[in-house]
């Protein structure tokens, strides 16, 4: 059998293992002590799937507080490198968020489309209270003027992947955060 490294189709690592973990132990301190200083004791996570989940299951175990999940799955980059224009939800939430605390949690903010409309068909929903929590915030392709209530880590334009994120279904799996190497994304022909 191959023994293949994931990580030698990087060009670098932007954001280590131990940086992770060390940066999602401390937002989830600053969301609960958000919530907690509220007199609020559980709130609603929703992640956007599939790029935060790695990300939500990390930093729901640093809150401390109640947490219900529930996730909504949107496609925004459909196998590419750019996003396309409109991202599209491709499956809501079945939780009734009407009256409650909301925490929208999603891998990376980048053109600002998705996190913009997610937020909007969240918001019909009448929550009590909605935040964000990003884990990377590439402003570099802002298109939509949105700021999140929580953010991890900003990070250059460049196409990353690992710790949730993807490129065609590939490297979710990384524990870092990389570039991938410029002549695998070109799409590549996978072996």
């Amino acid at each position: 059998m191959t023994q293949i490294s994931l990580m030698d189709d990087l060009a670098e690592i932007l954001v280590s293992e131990e940086a992770l973990a060390e940066r999602i132990a401390e937002l989830g301190e600053e969301i609960t002590n958000h919530y907690l200083g509220k007199d609020i004791e559980e709130i609603v996570v929703v992640a956007v799937t599939n790029g935060s989940i790695v990300f939500v299951a990390d930093l729901m175990r640093k809150l401390k507080l109640h947490a219900r999940l529930d996730c909504i799955r949107v496609s925004s980059y459909r196998d590419d490198t750019q996003p396309v224009s409109e991202p599209e939800i491709i499956d809501n939430i079945r939780l009734n968020i009407a009256g409650e605390h909301v925490l929208l949690i999603d891998d990376i903010l980048d053109t600002g489309s998705t996190l913009q409309k997610l937020v909007s068909v969240l918001r019909a929903m009448k929550p009590a209270s909605l935040r964000t929590c990003i884990l990377l915030d590439k402003e570099g392709r802002r298109t939509k003027t949105y700021r999140a209530s929580y953010s991890g880590f900003t990070i250059p334009e460049a196409f990353v992947v690992g710790y949730g994120l993807d490129f065609a279904e590939r490297y979710r799996n990384l524990p870092c955060i990389g570039v991938l190497r410029p002549e695998l994304q070109n799409p590549p022909e996978w072996c």
